[in-house]
C-alpha cells in the first residue's frame, strides 16, 4: 500500500519537475577534475621540495648575493733590492673608488657629479659606467689617498673605497728595461716584474660585506676575513752604483758619438752574477737578451781559443798578413777579398790579435777546420740561450757546418755569418776571465718571504770548461796587449791592468753589407790579476766615427775609471818598485813635513751625482763618515773625489735642496719630457700628486717648474705618445 503511494508520488514529481537522475558521464567528469587538482598539488609540492630541500643551497647563495658583496683585499707586491740592500722597487698606498649600482639607487647622478668635479672626467662618463654595471664597478683606480677626505664614502651607501698598493720605482728610469713595469692591476708585464710575477704578486684576501634593510653596508660576522698574503721579496745581483755609472756613461757616449742606441753589460766572471744591464734609449724590450747581431772582431776570441786549445798554433807563430789585402779563391772562378785596416807583412798570432787582423784569422780558420771552429763556438755558449731569468731571450744563430756556405769558415773567424746576443759575448769573455770555465749568468740572488726568511738562494752554476786554465791565461795576456799597445788603447786606465777586445762590424742592410751602418763594441775585463768585472759596451750606428776604438772603448774607460775611483772594486796594489817610484815623485813635489803621512792616506771616492743615500753607502763602505747638507743628488763634496784623506776624516756632502728655507713648501719639478712612470715617481718623492691625462711622455704641466707649492698639491699633466711630434709646453 505504502509502496504504491510512493511510486505514485514519484511519477507525479517527475512529471511536474521533469527531473532526470545524473548520468554516468557526469560522474566521470567530476572524478577527472579531482585527479587534475590532485596532480597539480603534487607538482607544486614537488617543486617546493626541490626548492627548499634539493636546491636550497643554490638559492640561499642567490639570496645572499642580493645582500652580500665580496670585497677584495689586495696583497702587497714584493720589494726588490739590489745586491747591497738598496730598495729598487717597493709599494706605496693609493686609494681606488668603486660603486655598487644596486645599492646606489637614486644617488647615481649625485655620485657622478661629485667624481666629475674632482677627477676632471664628465659626469655622464661616471653615470654610464654605474648604470651599465651590476654589483661592482670601478670609478677611479689608484689615486692619491688625499681624495678620501674629499669623497667621503660613508655619506653615500653603495660607494666603496679600497686601499690598493702601487709600485714605486725609487730611482725613476734607472734599470727600466731590466726591472720592467706592472699594469693597472699590479701584474708584471715586462722585465723582471713579468719574469718573477708569480713570486712577487702574493695572494689577495677578501672580506664579505652585508647590507641591512636600510641598505647600510657592514662587514659580515658570518664569514672570516681572509687576510692577503704579501708577495715575496727579491734580492738581485744588480749593483745600484754600477748600474747608475753604466747608464750615465752610456748616455754620454751615445750623445757624444751621435749613435742611434747602445748598451752596457757588467758581470762577475767568477759567479755569472749580472752586476748591471743598461739600454739607451730604453724601449719595449731588453736588447741585451732579445737582439742578436754579427759581432765582428770580438768573436776572434773563439778563433784564437780554438787554435791554442787544439795546438794548431801558438802565440809566437807567424803569419803573412798579405800587406792588408788577401784574395781568396772561391768555386766558380770567384774571388773574395779580405782586408785589414793596416798593411802588415808578418804578424805573430799575438800581434794579430793586438792589431785585429782579419786576414790572419781567416788563414788560421783554414788550419782549425769547420768542426773544431763550430765546437769551440758552441762550447762558449753561442747558439744556445744562456738561461738568464729574463723574458724574450733569443738563442742567436750558429749554423751547423753542414749548412755553411763556402765563405762561412773564413768570415766566422772574424765575426760574420754568426748571430750572437750581447749577453752571450759577455759570458764568453767571462769564461776566460774565470780560468776557462763558463758560468750561467743570473740575476736573482735570493728570494725572501715577507718575514725576511730565505725561500730560495741562487748558487753559481758552472756550465762547462771551455778551455784549459793555461789557454785562458794566454788569451787574457793577448787581450791585455790589445789595451796596452793595440786597437784598445783608448780603454786603458792608469794604475789598472785591463784586458779587452775591440769589434767593429758592418751591418747587413737590404741584402748586403752596408758601408755606412756599423756596430761598434768593446768588451774588457779587470783587474787582470784577479778579474772582478767583465764589461761589454756596444753602440749601434755611431755617426761621429764608427771604429770601436773611437766610440765604445772610451765609454768603457770612463766606466772603469769611475768604478775604481769610487772604491766599488778592489784594485791590486802596484808592484813594490812602482809604488816606490810613485812615492819618490811625490816627495820631489811636496814639502818633507807630511810626505810619508800623506802618501799613506787612501783616496776618497767621488760620490758626486749620486743620490744622497747611495753616496753615504759608498763612503761608509770605504770607511769614511759623512754629513749631508740637503736631501737630493750630491752636487759637491769636501774633500774632493780622488784626493787623499785619513779614514777618520768626515766627508762633507752638499746635495740639491727640495724645499724652501721655510720648509713649508716644495719646489715643482720640471716633468716635461719624462715618461709617465718617471713623472709619477718624481712627484711622489717631492710630496706632490699628479692628475694624468693621456699616455707616453709629459708634454704639459699645470704648474710651472720652479714654483713653490704646498706638499700634496695636485699637478695636472698632459701626456702624448713618444715621438708623435707634440711640442712640450710650460702649461
Amino acid at each position: 500500500m505504502r509502496r504504491g503511494k510512493r511510486e505514485k508520488h514519484k511519477r507525479a514529481f517527475q512529471g511536474d519537475m521533469k527531473f532526470v537522475p545524473p548520468k554516468k558521464v557526469g560522474r566521470g567528469r567530476f572524478i577527472f577534475l579531482k585527479l587534475i587538482f590532485t596532480l597539480l598539488f603534487l607538482v607544486v609540492l614537488g617543486r617546493l621540495f626541490q626548492l627548499q630541500v634539493l636546491d636550497s643551497s643554490e638559492y640561499q647563495e642567490i639570496a645572499k648575493r642580493q645582500y652580500e658583496l665580496q670585497t677584495e683585499l689586495p696583497a702587497s707586491r714584493g720589494v726588490v733590492y739590489d745586491r747591497n740592500g738598496n730598495i729598487l722597487i717597493s709599494n706605496t698606498q693609493f686609494v681606488s673608488f668603486a660603486a655598487d649600482p644596486l645599492i646606489l639607487g637614486n644617488n647615481v647622478d649625485k655620485v657622478a657629479r661629485r667624481f666629475s668635479a674632482h677627477f676632471g672626467r664628465s659626469a655622464s662618463y661616471y653615470a654610464q659606467r654605474i648604470r651599465e654595471g651590476r654589483r661592482f664597478v670601478w670609478l677611479e683606480r689608484r689615486v692619491s689617498p688625499e681624495y678620501l677626505e674629499k669623497i667621503n664614502v660613508k655619506e653615500i651607501d653603495g660607494l666603496i673605497a679600497i686601499q690598493e698598493p702601487k709600485r714605486l720605482y725609487h730611482y725613476g728610469d734607472l734599470a727600466k728595461d731590466l726591472l720592467g713595469v706592472t699594469n693597472i692591476d699590479n701584474t708584471g708585464i715586462s722585465g723582471l716584474e713579468l719574469q718573477f710575477d708569480e713570486k712577487l704578486r702574493g695572494i689577495n684576501g677578501y672580506m664579505i660585506m652585508q647590507r641591512d634593510g636600510k641598505m647600510r653596508t657592514f662587514p659580515s660576522i658570518d664569514y672570516p676575513r681572509i687576510e692577503p698574503v704579501n708577495g715575496n721579496n727579491l734580492v738581485l745581483t744588480i749593483d745600484l752604483s754600477l748600474q747608475a755609472i753604466a747608464e750615465e756613461e752610456l748616455k754620454r757616449g751615445i750623445e757624444r758619438n751621435e749613435a742611434e742606441s747602445g748598451l752596457v753589460v757588467m758581470m762577475n766572471p767568477k759567479t755569472g752574477a749580472v752586476l748591471a744591464m743598461a739600454n739607451y734609449p730604453s724601449g719595449e724590450r731588453n736588447r741585451i737578451v732579445s737582439d742578436m747581431f754579427e759581432p765582428g772582431s770580438v768573436f776572434k776570441l773563439v778563433t784564437t781559443a780554438a787554435a791554442l786549445e787544439s795546438n794548431v798554433r801558438h802565440g809566437g807563430d807567424t803569419f803573412y798578413a798579405e800587406d792588408g789585402e788577401y784574395r781568396v779563391e772561391l768555386p766558380g772562378n770567384r774571388v773574395r777579398i779580405i782586408r785589414d785596416t793596416e798593411e802588415y807583412e808578418w804578424l805573430t798570432l799575438r800581434e794579430a790579435i793586438q792589431h785585429s787582423s782579419n786576414i790572419v784569422m781567416a788563414k788560421l780558420s783554414d788550419e782549425i777546420g769547420s768542426e773544431r771552429m763550430y765546437t769551440m763556438a758552441r762550447d762558449f755558449g753561442f747558439g744556445i740561450p744562456t738561461g738568464i731569468e729574463l723574458p724574450g731571450e733569443v738563442r742567436g744563430d750558429l749554423k751547423r757546418p753542414v749548412n755553411w756556405s763556402g765563405t762561412t769558415l773564413n768570415t766566422m773567424a772574424y765575426g760574420y755569418e754568426v748571430g750572437v746576443t750581447p749577453l752571450q759575448i759577455t759570458s764568453a769573455y767571462a769564461a776566460i776571465a774565470n780560468k776557462g770555465t763558463l758560468m750561467r749568468p743570473y740575476l736573482l740572488e735570493r728570494e725572501l718571504d715577507a718575514q725576511g726568511r730565505i725561500v730560495n738562494e741562487t748558487r753559481p752554476q758552472q756550465i762547462r770548461r771551455v778551455v784549459s786554465s793555461s789557454t785562458a791565461d794566454t788569451l787574457v795576456s793577448f787581450f791585455e796587449d790589445v789595451v796596452q799597445e793595440g786597437t784598445g788603447r783608448t780603454a786603458g786606465v792608469n794604475g789598472v791592468r785591463i784586458a779587452g777586445k775591440t769589434g767593429t762590424a758592418r751591418k747587413y742592410v737590404d741584402g748586403k753589407y752596408s758601408s755606412s751602418d756599423y756596430t761598434a763594441s768593446f768588451v774588457g775585463l779587470f783587474p787582470v790579476e784577479d778579474p772582478e768585472i767583465v764589461c761589454l759596451v756596444m753602440m749601434d750606428n755611431p755617426r761621429r766615427g764608427y771604429y770601436a776604438s773611437m766610440t765604445s772603448a772610451p765609454v768603457f774607460r770612463n766606466i772603469a775609471e769611475r768604478i775604481v775611483s769610487t772604491g766599488l772594486m778592489r784594485v791590486p796594489p802596484p808592484p813594490e818598485e812602482e809604488k816606490f817610484k810613485e812615492m819618490q815623485e811625490y816627495i820631489m813635489k811636496t814639502s818633507a813635513a807630511h810626505q810619508i803621512e800623506e802618501f799613506s792616506k787612501p783616496r776618497v771616492p767621488d760620490v758626486r751625482h749620486y743620490p744622497a743615500s747611495v753616496a753615504q753607502k759608498i763612503l761608509d763602505r770605504n770607511g769614511y763618515r759623512s754629513t749631508i747638507n740637503g736631501n737630493g743628488i750630491i752636487i759637491e763634496q769636501q774633500p774632493g773625489g780622488g784626493s787623499r784623506a785619513k779614514k777618520t776624516t768626515t766627508i762633507q756632502l752638499i746635495a740639491e735642496n727640495k724645499t724652501n728655507p721655510d720648509g713649508e713648501t716644495v719646489v715643482v719639478p720640471d716633468l716635461r719630457g719624462l715618461a709617465v712612470r718617471s713623472a709619477l715617481n718624481r712627484s711622489i718623492v717631492e710630496g706632490l700628486s699628479l692628475d694624468i691625462s693621456g699616455s707616453g711622455v709629459v708634454v704639459q704641466q699645470s704648474i710651472r717648474p720652479g714654483e713653490h707649492v704646498k706638499p700634496g698639491t695636485i699637478i695636472r699633466v698632459q701626456c702624448r705618445p713618444r715621438g708623435d711630434g707634440s711640442q712640450i709646453a710650460g702649461h
